[in-house]
């Protein structure tokens, strides 16, 4: 079996996992990322794990190329073409606003008012012509735009997705105006209905597309320079992988790539260990991302909101972001209070204890200055062989001396604000979609997870937390273990009583065969196929539909009867006389990739581990702390915290009052102590 590595792309770190597929260990590898070029720190990850490219099989990896670009708005300049009268749809949006209360906040869109056009077309809700398109105007508009400095042009009109042939005519109007241009049309992103959605998701793609497009293009020429010609994936937000070829055209379905990648990789492993309902946390260096898994499933958002006012109609995998991260800065606002994030110090110039010329404490620090992380084994940085605490310990007192506090109490203070926030979102997330935390095991993940995992476990409540066997590069292994997936979509949007017996079978296997082909030229280890097939569905009149798996095979009257149950078991009852709807037709094409099976240990060692050193740390008072390393801990191996466990990719702490044992997949479970 050839080998197949796994990388994820961070704001901070770029991350490595190795599976040689020769019988030999896994490898993992953290170097920092490069912002400036993100295909240079992967390059320089490929580099640093020493695998030999004539026997890499696949290389599969995240990226957070697309989620900066839209946060910092550095994606490609872009026209919008419109409908006449929809030239504004992208403020109005949901009459929502940023704050619930008060009236203050701004919107800024993708696409300035003064980049965004109007042509004279119409189409009604059943895609039959009202206005004919203005051939002669989008010919005039593609001309003067040709003038410009614009990459790339979106075409959004109004119920397109009943109807893509206008559309399809504008687009041709405007390659034929330049034929450099990267022409976007709404229906080929998404084809469902929601206007402001469909338009939004739209202008994503296209904003992000010649970004992403330059990308893949550095990237592939660096993988030609070290003779690698492994096949190349990159992991969707959905949980599936894409080929690079194919990446410009998927890219707004990277824009949350890597935190799906490490969801993925919890669900896997926890599952393995009889973990069924579990809350993942991905901490960073920028920030903490957490998502929740039930019966073994993520749970996947039809709609995610990117930004304020800025939806992505596409499914991805439901993960929530704060910005808290070990870079995380820590400062006092203007009302004396100590904060942590969203700003960090990110790979440049980063920590200050990494003596790169930061000069903002950041979270980091913290640990650094409460001895949480060995200065003497900074994790990922190159030509850098001990963290300057004192520089750290420096930052800290002044910091401090502004709410009076030493550099050691404003350590503690900044964790204590930091891991509330991770922890309230925690709850947050949990609660507001009717579950109890306590019902789920925590595993937690990321570069600085580890190091705040038990401070969470204990704020939330959670009675078990698992730490993965790799979590500094949890989501390298999940995009190393994903499978490919492509989503279909079409909308109806009409009473099941009107929908022909025959239309959701011909409409499914429509979407199957385009599925399918897409497979066809995605993978070279693809073992077998899986289908999934759902309905959205609602009452008529109703806004919110609900989600119904389907077969093919099922008439509009027996998706309806489904409804009916799915409706009642998620609201307690559902009327009987009120008319169905069928909203939309999905149909999800699922590539599954070979996977090694985790070695399990059989036998459970009959020795008590062995700790490497001691050392005095700081939790409420300085506590001599045993040092564990990793890689000497077994199936059957028990401890109790105080501790912390050293590894190459990450440091975790255990803290007082907690137990933790070792199980035969290579997990420590953490459990607080009887």
């Amino acid at each position: 079996m050839a080998a197949i590595v796994g990388i994820d792309v961070g704001g901070t770190f770029t991350d490595l996992y190795l599976s040689p597929g020769n019988g030999e260990p896994d490898r993992v590898v953290k170097v920092p990322s490069t912002p400036d070029d993100p295909s240079r720190g992967l390059a320089d990850a490929l580099d640093a794990c020493g695998v030999d490219p004539q026997q890499l099989g696949l290389i599969l990896h995240g990226t957070t190329i697309a989620t900066n670009a839209v946060i910092e708005r550095k994606g490609a300049a872009v026209a919008l073409v419109t409908t006449q009268g929809f030239r504004d749809v992208l403020e109005l949006g949901r009459r929502d606003r940023p704050s619930a209360y008060g009236l203050t906040g701004i919107h800024r869109p993708l696409i300035p008012r003064s980049q965004r056009w109007e042509i004279s077309e119409r189409l009604d809700h059943a895609g039959k012509v009202v206005t004919p398109l203005d051939e002669a105007g989008v010919r005039e508009l593609a001309q003067a735009l040709a003038a410009t400095g614009l990459e790339a042009v979106i075409i959004s009109f109004l119920h397109s997705y009943a109807n893509p042939d206008h559309e399809r005519r504008a687009a041709e109007i405007f390659r034929a105006a330049r034929n450099d241009w990267q022409v976007v049309t709404s229906s080929e992103v998404v084809r469902e209905y929601y206007e402001f959605e469909r338009t939004s998701t739209a202008v994503v793609q296209a904003y992000l597309q010649p970004l992403v497009s330059r990308y893949a293009e550095r990237l592939q020429g660096r993988l030609v320079e070290r003779s690698i010609t492994a096949q190349t994936l990159v992991m969707q937000s959905n949980g599936g992988l894409v080929p690079l070829a194919q990446l410009p055209r998927s890219a707004a379905n990277i824009v949350r790539s890597g935190p799906a990648a490490g969801v993925i990789a919890a669900a896997r492993l926890a599952a393995q260990a009889g973990f069924d309902k579990i809350i993942t946390g991905d901490m960073g260096g920028t920030s903490f991302d957490v998502a929740v898994v039930v019966d073994g499933q993520p749970h996947v958002a039809e709609t995610t909101e990117l930004d304020f006012r800025i939806p992505l109609r596409l499914p991805m995998i439901d993960v929530h972001t704060i910005g808290a991260g070990g870079g995380s800065i820590a400062a006092i606002d203007r009302g004396g209070m100590l904060k942590v994030g969203p700003e960090s110090a990110g790979a440049v110039p980063g920590p200050v204890c990494f003596g790169r010329g930061g000069t903002a404490p950041t979270v980091a620090d913290a640990n650094a200055v409460l001895a949480r992380i060995n200065p003497e084994h900074p994790i990922g940085l190159t030509n850098l062989t001990r963290l300057d605490v004192d520089a750290a310990r420096a930052a800290l007192g002044r910091l401090g001396a502004g709410i009076g506090l030493d550099a050691e109490d404003a350590a503690l203070a900044i964790l204590t604000v930091v891991n509330q926030a991770m922890a309230g979102r925690t709850r947050l997330l949990t609660v507001e979609q009717g579950h109890d935390p306590r019902d789920f095991a925590l595993v937690i993940f990321g570069g600085a997870g580890p190091l705040h995992g038990a401070a969470i476990m204990r704020e939330v409540g959670i009675r078990t937390m698992i730490l993965p066997p790799y979590p500094g590069v949890q989501c390298a292994l999940g995009c190393a273990i994903a499978d490919i997936r492509y989503d279909m979509s079409l909308t109806v949007e009409r009473p099941v009583s009107e929908v022909a017996a025959d239309f959701a079978a011909d409409a499914l296997a429509a979407q199957r065969r385009e599925g399918e082909g897409k497979l066809a030229i995605s993978a070279n280890d693809i073992a077998r196929t899986a289908l999934d097939h759902v309905a959205q569905m609602s009452f008529a009149g109703q806004i919110h539909s609900l989600r119904v798996p389907i077969e093919q095979s099922w008439t509009p009257a027996r998706m309806a009867d489904e409804f009916r149950k799915v409706y009642a078991r998620e609201y307690g009852e559902a009327p009987g006389d009120l008319p169905v709807t069928l909203v939309s037709l999905k149909t999800t094409v699922h590539g599954l990739r070979e996977q090694a099976g985790a070695a399990a240990e059989a036998e459970a060692a009959a020795d008590a581990p062995q700790p490497a050193a001691t050392r005095p740390v700081r939790f409420d008072r300085w506590i001599d702390t045993p040092i564990y390393r990793r890689e000497t801990l077994r199936f059957g191996h028990r401890f109790p915290g105080p501790a912390i466990i050293e590894q190459a990719d990450t440091t975790a702490v255990i803290e007082p009052g907690m137990a933790a044992r070792v199980d035969r997949y290579g997990n420590i479970l953490v459990e607080m102590a009887s």
